[in-house]
């Protein structure tokens, strides 16, 4: 198992992409911390299926919004309590797109957007990192950003501003702490099958349109993410670092845009 061992906090981790990257990570070893905003029951579910991977001890569940700082600081204090370290932080939470005219985004939209996508994952990195540097070995940062930290996405510029930010994140960051031993980079998926999406798959001729404009002629699934973070987490990536993998099925470079 290539986490054996390993400490890893997963923002978001209730649904989704969140769930499928904290249940890879407890199938390949790793004790993991599982953050939700709202919802309790579905990330103890989550919780539920990582200790049936890897035992009684593989998980716990711990509330906390990331757009608080303070959340922040109390999500990963709350690693150190229970496993006395933090290797690996997956920055999973984010707000949806919203399809909005720059005329209609409103001050309170912005702020929700910015201040979970960006602003949590920065200050989530900065309390990880501080005790990473205090244990003196080293760490992981993994960002789940978007296509669309490069691609436009007309009428929906909070999120696409926001993954731009998570881009530069990860270079700039990467580049501070590797000196340290401490690696960041980013995940950029593509169109993926999880409940955010809902509206676009109870639609099937938005899905055929969807796959039209992929080269691989078909949705992504939780677990296509879950793979590459679970590499990427290993130290089978030692050498990766300030940079972004795409998991598009070829999207980004297909010549056609949605």
């Amino acid at each position: 198992m290539k986490l054996q061992g390993k400490i890893a906090l997963v923002t978001g981790a209730g649904t989704g992409i969140g769930a499928a990257i904290a249940l890879r990570l407890a199938q390949e070893g790793a004790q993991v911390v599982i953050n939700y905003r709202k919802s309790a029951c579905p990330a103890e579910q989550v919780a539920q299926q990582c200790q049936t991977a890897g035992g009684p001890d593989a998980a716990i569940t711990v509330q906390g919004d990331i757009s608080v700082v303070a959340d922040c600081y109390k999500i990963v204090q709350a690693a150190i309590e229970k496993y006395g370290r933090l290797d690996i932080l997956i920055n999973n939470a984010g707000i949806e797109f919203k399809d909005e005219a720059l005329s209609d985004v409103s001050e309170a939209h912005w702020d929700a957007v910015i201040n979970t996508n960006l602003k949590g994952a920065f200050f989530c990195t900065q309390a990880a990192v501080k005790q990473m540097l205090a244990a003196g070995k080293g760490g992981k940062i993994i960002n789940i950003s978007s296509i669309h930290e490069d691609e436009p996405m007309p009428r929906n510029t909070p999120y696409c501003a926001s993954k731009g930010g998570l881009q530069m994140l990860a270079r700039n960051l990467g580049v501070e702490l590797a000196p340290q031993g401490i690696t960041v980079v980013n995940i950029a998926p593509g169109a993926i099958a999880t409940p955010i999406n809902s509206d676009t798959l109870q639609d099937p001729a938005k899905i055929e349109e969807l796959k039209a404009a992929i080269p691989l002629h078909r949705l992504g699934t939780p677990e296509d993410v879950a793979a590459l973070a679970a590499w990427l987490a290993s130290d089978e990536a030692a050498y990766v670092n300030a940079t972004t993998f795409t998991v598009d099925g070829g999207f980004m470079m297909n010549a056609s845009s949605l």
